[in-house]
């Protein structure tokens, strides 16, 4: 607060209800650091211009300025475990063949396309286990390590020598049990991109340690940008998903920016949303969660006590997902185990840490329309302690038509939350174009992840179109 004028200034006023860290501070099993801390910064209050959303142009300036520098996740270390093994990320115009290499094992992203009249080497979306490369048109075929295998007919290329027809590749870095790939050769690395204090993060939840138990697709009539910024804050949770707000406190969210690339909010379970103050018991808490239709979890009806329900619900699910997942979870902190920590790696990543919702959220744009993206969720489980990593997850792949809750093995009242949020993507896609306002006006605090998002999607789109070249020589 301004002292003199006694107003508060731009980005400092929170939530008058009790803080996510008061929240978080009560439970019986104690956060760890990186839970308990705090890393908001004010980034202005001007307005985001919608044309990033509706004019076709600029998606196609965002293929060139935007995606061929940023570290993306591509896959999984456990979709190509064996030497071999390989798997197809597309990326709009792009296409990569991420692959274990014989050689020491390490792993590779060539660009999926004949080096003889460009055709590519892999069809979009496949996977399995290669001793080669081969292109399907004229034969041409490289090895696993990328080096020139064999040419129809040499007799007719004299000039085409091995060491100048290696498959070109993309820089490649593991971290957290997932494969990042970026196009420029003169980008900072994974590291010095997500910066210190969030690469402390990601290697703290160790998520080596997780499979792939469920992956959905789904195609949607809007912008990617758009289609990311849906779920980057709470403040939608009252209206488009009331059914939860009894148990989620949403307005008490925590909002934080890490450096260029990196943002999340922690959003408190077990409390009542302060929309709702006073009209809610806190066995009605527990109730709204564990019972009834359209809940997370399907139990016999469990109370309170003389406690509150969100210790209630950490101790049912610290049991819950003991005996799911076959570990202990007795060290692993209540707001772990409840909350939802939702991290962006810009641009087209989420990271969901917690033991309640652990999932990864990819985005991809379609190089054909600026108004459609993919979105993909995939749920995370621990590798049980006592038996072998088991195979990832295939994709299931929905129509338009189709609710996530049609998905195999989805729980029913968290596919009708990401219908909700889905759902009201056309009809901002649409609003968007026909609004006589040409500019989003955000919030000081709950929307600053969108405004931190957009304002790295302005450095990149600032910068000089990338020249597409192999971003590794070997």
């Amino acid at each position: 607060m301004n002292v003199q004028t006694g107003k508060i200034e731009p980005g400092a006023a929170r939530c008058p209800a009790i803080s996510t860290q008061a929240i978080i501070a009560r439970d019986n099993v104690a956060a760890p650091k990186w839970v308990r801390s705090e890393s908001y910064a004010y980034l202005g209050s001007d307005d985001i211009s919608t044309n990033r959303y509706v004019d076709p142009a600029f998606q196609r300036e965002e293929f060139a300025r935007l995606w061929t520098r940023t570290w993306q996740f591509a896959c999984r270390e456990e979709h190509i475990p064996e030497d071999g093994d390989y798997i197809v990320y597309d990326l709009g115009p792009y296409s990569f063949i991420i692959t274990r290499v014989a050689a020491g094992g390490d792993i590779r992203a060539y660009y999926n396309a004949c080096l003889h009249r460009g055709t590519k080497l892999r069809a979009s979306g496949s996977e399995g286990c290669a001793h080669e490369f081969k292109c399907s048109f004229h034969g041409w075929s490289w090895n696993v390590d990328g080096t020139l295998k064999s040419v129809t007919c040499p007799w007719d290329f004299p000039h085409v020598t091995a060491d100048k027809f290696l498959l070109p590749e993309a820089r490649v870095e593991m971290l957290g049990g997932f494969v990042w790939i970026n196009m420029d050769p003169t980008a900072p690395t994974l590291c010095e991109y997500l910066g210190a204090e969030a690469v402390a993060h990601i290697e703290a939840w160790k998520l080596e340690d997780r499979y792939v138990h469920l992956h959905v697709q789904k195609s949607f009539p809007a912008n990617w940008k758009l289609t990311v910024e849906a779920f980057m804050e709470a403040y939608h949770v009252i209206v488009t998903h009331p059914q939860v707000a009894p148990s989620n406190a949403d307005a008490n969210s925590q909002y934080d920016v890490y450096g260029e690339h990196v943002n999340r909010f922690i959003s408190p379970l077990g409390v009542c949303s302060p929309h709702l103050d006073g009209q809610y018991s806190e066995q009605d808490i527990l109730d709204q969660f564990t019972v009834g239709d359209g809940t997370m979890l399907s139990a016999d009806r469990p109370q309170v006590g003389e406690g509150t329900a969100r210790q209630a619900m950490a101790d049912m699910f610290r049991t819950v997902f003991e005996q799911a997942t076959n570990s202990d979870l007795s060290a692993t902190s209540d707001s772990e185990i409840l909350d939802c920590f939702s991290y962006t790696v810009f641009p087209n990543c989420y990271l969901f840490p917690g033991i309640s919702l652990p999932m990864v959220y990819r985005f991809r744009p379609d190089p054909r329309d600026h108004r459609r993206c993919i979105y993909e969720v995939l749920f995370l489980r621990p590798v049980p302690k006592d038996g072998e990593r088991p195979f990832p997850a295939p994709v299931t792949v929905l129509d338009d038509a189709q609710s996530f809750a049609e998905a195999e093995g989805m729980d029913p009242g968290f596919g009708k939350i990401l219908d909700q949020d889905t759902d009201n993507l056309f009809l901002q896609q649409e609003g968007l174009e026909a609004s006589a306002k040409r500019g989003l006006t955000l919030g000081d605090y709950q929307e600053i992840r969108i405004r931190h998002f957009e304002h790295a999607v302005d450095r990149y789109m600032a910068m000089q179109p990338l020249e597409r070249r192999s971003a590794v020589n070997r």
